[in-house]
């Protein structure tokens, strides 16, 4: 049988579930064209050796922001390097299409504040003149020949920006820019978008600190706008309900649509049993037939942050009101001891949990590199002052450089593994793309196998495997991809499961304008990544090859 690819010798985790089995598997015009204990190599074929190897489907990341890295670096770094062969963008409503070039500067500043993105990076490095309906943004991705295949929301933020501009923010549509908007979500679905996506979670406050437009809209413009996937009878909605919505609202709206929903995110907290309690209720609902998938991680949700821009921050009013400012206003701000007064109050309460310093550290320090690793609280007992004046102290010597480990959620292990092998929950909010200067968790599968799997045990590898591909593909439709089987698009991941493992975090500056990103580019044992049948990774290193496709509905 005729073969471009043989990849020999590996142990086949078929991403089905089933134990390994020793294959060779062989690859033709990137499909998967046969699966045997000895595979004859064609003349010309190139060989690669997956002895004491896995060899599984190449992974889906749920859960991305690529939608403007895209461009500039279509090679999706760092997802790339993990073993990841499909993303899906668009996340939490923040697509950047439709677009009109009046609103072009609002939705960058959006994402600039909501999802840590560079605005002077958004600026040059997006092709804004390419496009301004969502079918012609993903022409233009097409255009760029990613690396990884490639799928993509329709945003519910983009959405609202886009039919009624600033007023987005500030007000309900109009009859009129309802119907626009879902006459838009038609559009899309019809030229291949993965979905719908909205976020009604209070932690995202866009341009000028306000709540992005999404957050403003009720349930009955959420049902206009999934409208277009009933009656498509394709895609998935994606929602953060944020404690706005309830699980049984989400539930009924499910019912309603007809599609997969996902929700982000189910973390722990240790000491809090809550994630028991939800995932009570989604079983019960399962078992009615709704189809409600929460997504859940193997990483605990820790923001490397500084006062420049300071994420964890902005949902209490004193920071969310510097939001938008200039520098030197944010600078006097830290400066003032009135604005310190008002903000300590706000950070002990004020209808608010109070913040936990106890979950800070200092990560990076130009002035003071002796204080790395080292608490908050620890260095304000030192010093005979409170935390919040160490945090404002360090970060004005600093220029403000100064970055802060801060533990979010995720933090109970053991709450964890009781999550992560269970039915009825996908492994998400990777957020790749996003947050870029503060975390990267691209890397999650990775972490998944070598940390949670090999080292801790939580479930077997098949069902690992299972969960990275099979599990996703066919949740969002990916028909030719998730399991290594003839006929299959040609994704696939080697890797040796006795040293997979994430690597290092490091920073560069690689983006457009100078800017600055978290990377994990070095993991330990993922030695050949194909994407339809091309090698984008080969014997540990990248190729720069770009055989992505873009995923249509």
């Amino acid at each position: 049988m005729a073969a471009d690819v043989v990849i020999r010798g590996g142990t086949v985790v078929d991403g089905t579930g089933a134990p390994g089995r020793r294959a060779d598997v062989a690859i033709a015009d990137g499909v998967i064209t046969e699966v045997g204990e000895r595979v004859d190599v064609p003349t010309g074929a190139e060989v690669l050796d997956a002895s004491d190897r896995v060899v599984s489907p190449g992974f889906v990341d749920v859960h991305t922001h690529y939608d403007a890295q895209v461009f500039w670096d279509p090679d999706l770094t760092p997802s790339v390097h993990h073993g990841v062969t499909s993303v899906v963008a668009g996340n939490c409503g923040f697509s950047i299409a439709p677009i009109t070039p009046d609103t072009t500067g609002l939705l960058a500043r959006t994402l600039q504040h909501v999802e840590d993105m560079s605005l002077d990076t958004l600026t040059v490095g997006v092709p804004w003149d390419e496009f301004e309906t969502f079918p012609q943004y993903l022409d233009a991705v097409e255009r760029r020949s990613p690396a990884l295949n490639f799928g993509c929301y329709v945003g519910h933020t983009a959405l609202r920006l886009w039919a009624m501009g600033d007023e987005a923010y500030e007000r309900e549509p109009t009859g009129a820019e309802l119907e626009r908007m879902r006459s838009a979500v038609a559009d899309a679905m019809a030229a291949g978008a993965m979905g719908f996506a909205t976020s009604a979670s209070p932690t995202h406050n866009g341009d000028g600190g306000r709540p992005v437009p999404s957050r403003r809209a009720d349930l009955d413009e959420l049902r206009t706008l999934m409208s277009p996937l009933r009656e498509a009878g394709r895609g998935v909605v994606a929602m953060l309900p944020g404690g706005v919505f309830s699980n049984e609202q989400v539930f009924d709206l499910q019912r309603e649509v007809g599609r997969p929903f996902t929700w982000t995110a189910l973390l722990t907290i240790k000491g809090i049993p809550y994630h028991e309690r939800v995932i009570e209720e989604h079983d019960a609902a399962r078992a009615t037939g709704v189809e409600v998938w929460p997504q859940v991680s193997c990483r605990p949700l820790v923001f490397q942050v500084n006062l420049e821009e300071p994420f964890t921050l902005n949902t209490r009013d004193t920071f969310r009101e510097l939001m938008g400012g200039s520098r030197e206003a944010r600078l006097a701000a830290y400066r003032d001891p009135a604005w310190r007064e008002r903000a300590r109050a706000d950070l002990e309460g004020r209808g608010f949990l109070p913040f936990n310093f106890s979950s800070l550290s200092v990560a990076e320090s130009e002035r003071h590199p002796e204080l790395v690793g080292r608490g908050i609280v620890e260095i304000a007992e030192e010093r005979g002052c409170g935390p919040l004046d160490v945090l404002l102290d360090l970060s004005l010597e600093d220029d403000l450089r100064t970055r802060f480990w801060s533990v979010l959620a995720n933090d109970d292990p053991e709450a964890i593994e009781w999550l992560l092998p269970r039915d009825g929950v996908l492994l998400g909010l990777a957020d790749s793309g996003a947050h870029v200067s503060q975390l990267c968790d691209a890397c999650f599968s990775t972490d998944l196998l070598g940390n949670w799997v090999r080292e801790r045990d939580v479930m077997p590898l098949e069902r690992a495997v299972h969960k990275l591909t099979a599990e996703p593909a066919a949740v969002f439709g990916l028909r030719d991809r998730g399991v290594i089987e003839v006929g299959r698009a040609a994704d696939v991941a080697v890797f040796d499961p006795a040293t997979i493992a994430p690597g290092p975090l490091r920073r560069i500056v690689d983006f457009p304008a100078d800017g600055e990103r978290l990377t994990a580019d070095e993991p330990t044992g993922m030695d050949h990544v194909l994407v339809n049948g091309v090698a984008v990774r080969r014997d540990g290193a990248p190729t720069g090859e770009r055989p992505g496709a873009v995923l249509r509905s």
